[in-house]
C-alpha cells in the first residue's frame, strides 16, 4: 500500500495534464479526506498509507472538475467560503474589488451586492466592517441558497439579507432603498472567449458570459446605479483587465467618474464610480 506521500507525488504527475498547479490541487484533495489542514498533512500525514477516498477525487480532478467544487469551499480574503456547482467560484483577483470597496466606502454603509453568487463580495465586506448591513441580489436559486449558507456559517446572517434580484427585469429595485455602496461583479466574458475546460465546462455559463463583446451587463446595470445610491455613494465594479476603457465610458455616459484599480498581476481590475 502507498503513503501518502507517494500517492501524492503520483497524483501530482498525473495533474499535470489538466492544471498548472498539480501538487497544490493534489494536497488540498488529500487533505480534504484526512480533514486536516493542509500544513497538517505535510507535517503529519505524510508517512501513513494513503487513504481509499484519494483516488476518486483525482478522477474527478482529471474530468477538470474544479478542486473548489470537489472540497465544497474556496478561501478568499483569509476566510473560507462554500462553493457548489451552479456557483462562481471566488477568484483571488476579486479580493482587489473587496479592497475597493473598502478603501472607498463608510465604514457603517448600507450595501447592495449585485450577482452576489457564493456572497463572497458582501460578506468580505461586512466581515471586514461590523458595522456595516447589506443585501445580495442574485437571479440564481443555488447562488442564493449557497449564499445564505455562507452568511450563516460567517456569523453574517444578521447583517446580510439574500434576495432575489434580477437588474435586467423591470422593477427589480423598486423596493431596495438606496445605499452607501454598490458592489458588482456582473457577468463580463466575451461570449467566444478561449476558457479552460474546468471553467467552461463547469461554472454556470450566466454567470460568465456577457455577451459578444462582455459588456451587455454592464450597458444594463450602470445607467441604474445612480437612482439606487445615496448622496456621496460610490459603487465598486469588477471588470475583465481588457475592459477599463469601454466600462469607463459607459460610466462616464452615466454620469460617473471612473478611477481605476488594479490586481496583484498589475491588471485593471476594479472601477470606483462616484458622481
Amino acid at each position: 500500500m502507498s503513503t501518502v506521500a507517494q500517492a501524492l507525488r503520483e497524483a501530482a504527475e498525473r495533474l499535470t495534464s489538466v492544471t498548472d498547479t498539480a501538487r497544490l490541487d493534489a494536497e488540498l484533495l488529500m487533505a480534504h479526506v484526512l480533514g486536516a489542514t493542509r500544513s497538517d498533512l505535510l507535517l503529519r500525514h505524510m508517512r501513513e498509507p494513503a487513504p481509499a477516498g484519494f483516488e476518486p477525487l483525482i478522477a474527478r480532478r482529471l474530468a477538470h472538475e474544479p478542486v473548489a467544487y470537489i472540497i465544497g469551499e474556496q478561501e478568499f480574503f483569509g476566510r473560507p467560503v462554500k462553493v457548489t456547482p451552479g456557483v462562481l467560484i471566488p477568484r483571488a483577483d476579486s479580493e482587489t474589488t473587496v479592497q475597493a470597496a473598502l478603501d472607498a466606502a463608510r465604514p457603517d454603509a448600507r450595501v447592495l451586492d449585485c450577482g452576489t453568487g457564493s456572497g463572497a463580495l458582501l460578506l468580505t465586506f461586512l466581515a471586514e466592517r461590523p458595522e456595516a448591513r447589506g443585501i445580495g441580489i442574485d437571479a440564481s436559486p443555488a447562488a442564493l441558497a449557497c449564499a445564505q449558507v455562507n452568511a450563516a456559517a460567517l456569523g453574517l446572517a444578521d447583517r446580510a439579507q439574500i434576495a432575489s434580484g434580477d437588474w435586467s427585469e423591470p422593477g427589480w429595485a423598486d423596493d431596495l432603498g438606496r445605499f452607501d455602496l454598490i458592489i458588482a461583479n456582473p457577468p463580463y466574458v466575451e461570449a467566444d472567449a478561449a476558457l479552460d475546460a474546468q471553467v467552461r465546462e463547469w461554472e454556470p455559463a450566466e454567470a460568465l458570459f456577457a455577451g459578444a463583446e462582455g459588456l451587455d451587463d454592464y450597458r444594463l446595470l450602470i445607467p441604474q446605479l445612480s437612482d439606487l445610491l445615496m448622496p456621496g455613494g460610490v459603487a465598486v465594479v469588477e471588470i475583465g483587465w481588457q475592459q477599463a476603457e469601454a466600462v469607463s465610458a459607459l460610466a462616464e455616459a452615466a454620469g460617473f467618474a471612473a478611477e481605476l484599480r488594479r490586481d496583484l498581476a498589475n491588471r485593471p481590475r476594479a472601477l470606483i464610480l462616484t458622481h
